[in-house]
């Protein structure tokens, strides 16, 4: 059997695209309520050990909740609920990820996906060595800075504050109101807790939940498209479908973090049609063989430090080289 591409092959992918109002209803429900769960025992635990297991655990849920926020900004899941409307907008300005920002940014993405000149909107920039190396020391220092382990590591402050809040509402108050009420609820959250249950539960409550969320998201946001087999054009040569099955990796993890992910990790299956819902992508790559040998990805560290060092795309070599390899040449 020849194996379909183009435009067939996406076609093929509108089978699986079809939600269960009831199981996404339920992955909403469950994760908030084990969310609050882990919330609570991280306030009554009486060891610091636990407190801290439990906040962990709550960030990981933020994870999987933010991916559920965004199955539905793809109007994969809940699409035309009033209810899960409100709710995922509430959840995207708990998250730093308002609705406003979030849908241009990740839809462009989407549209634009391995183009060099647009990997900048809703991912990390991409330079080519020849670019790299005619640009000013300023520019090599911004750029690097984007892409930085810390800043990655750190990404509830500078990705999440600083580009998805904080740099939109400077650039359009008015559009990206929302973005002043993401900034305006945390605020009350870390003044109510403070002023209730003190520094301690502030830094259990929110900044480590927050931190272990935003850094894994942030990395995650990195890894799906920055990775050694990954493929990079222009204009000559891109299709939508080229896009997703070579430049979007599929991470493979366990059981648990499938879990705490969301499927985010069948990341080439998304990126060819987004209107699959989460619980769906694993039977979608089942079911057809196109989707079965994808560039992989994991959350192992060596791999995650193999990613990390990848800087520049090498456009005669076709591949993502570190400093020392541009360098080199």
């Amino acid at each position: 059997m020849s194996l379909r591409t183009g435009k067939v092959l996406i076609l093929a992918t509108r089978d699986f695209a079809h939600e269960s109002r009831l199981r996404s209803w339920w992955a909403v429900i469950s994760t908030l309520a084990f969310f609050a769960v882990s919330l609570i025992a991280t306030v009554v635990s009486p060891w610091l050990l636990t407190k801290l297991f439990f906040a962990v655990l709550a960030g990981l849920l933020m994870v999987r909740m933010f991916v559920l926020y965004h199955d539905h900004q793809h109007h994969a899941i809940l699409d035309r609920s009033k209810l899960a409307d409100g709710l995922m907008r509430l959840w995207g300005m708990v998250m730093l990820t308002p609705s406003s920002i979030w849908c241009h940014s990740h839809n462009t993405h989407h549209a634009q996906n391995c183009k060099l000149r647009t990997t900048h909107i809703g991912s990390y920039p991409v330079m080519t060595v020849e670019r790299y190396k005619r640009s000013s020391r300023r520019e090599r220092l911004a750029y690097l800075a984007i892409r930085h382990p810390l800043t990655i590591a750190f990404g509830y402050l500078t990705v999440f504050f600083g580009s998805m809040c904080i740099v939109p509402l400077l650039d359009d108050p008015k559009e990206h109101r929302d973005a002043l009420y993401a900034l305006i609820l945390h605020a009350v959250l870390y003044a109510a807790v403070i002023f209730t249950l003190g520094w301690l539960a502030a830094l259990f409550l929110l900044v480590i939940p927050f931190s272990v969320a935003s850094a894994l998201g942030a990395y995650l946001f990195y890894s799906q498209h920055n990775f050694s087999t990954v493929t990079y054009l222009d204009k000559d040569g891109w299709t939508y479908e080229g896009a997703a099955l070579e430049s979007s990796s599929h991470c493979r993890m366990g059981p648990l973090m499938n879990y705490f992910t969301a499927n985010i990790g069948y990341h080439h299956i998304h990126h060819l049609n987004a209107k699959i819902p989460y619980y769906r992508l694993p039977e979608a790559m089942a079911a057809m063989p196109e989707l079965q040998s994808p560039k992989t990805t994991s959350l192992h560290p060596t791999e995650i430090v193999r990613c990390l060092r990848l800087q520049l795309w090498d456009v005669a070599q076709q591949r993502m080289v570190t400093l020392a390899e541009a360098a080199g040449r």
